[in-house]
């Protein structure tokens, strides 16, 4: 059998690299709330964007209809 003898040294370094993982883990967690807040910005602003774009080439249309009415008005 056998024996593991952990020193102080040793414990020492054991422990520092949980806090150092601890401290990753928190790092990455705080980065991936922000990531996700990020993506959720982006889709909201594509959202509108694409509302926006729908509103002006409904508006753009409506010019249009309206230029070829005038000008099949003018003609006849």
């Amino acid at each position: 059998m056998a024996t593991i003898i952990m020193t102080d040294e040793k414990f020492a370094t054991l422990d520092q690299k949980i806090d150092a993982l601890i401290e990753l883990c928190a790092t990455m967690k705080r980065e991936n709330q922000q990531l996700r807040a990020n993506e959720h910005n982006w889709h909201s602003e594509r959202q509108q964007l694409l509302e926006n774009n729908k509103l002006a080439k409904s508006r753009l249309e409506a010019v249009l209809h309206r230029l070829k009415s005038m000008e099949q008005s003018q003609s006849s």
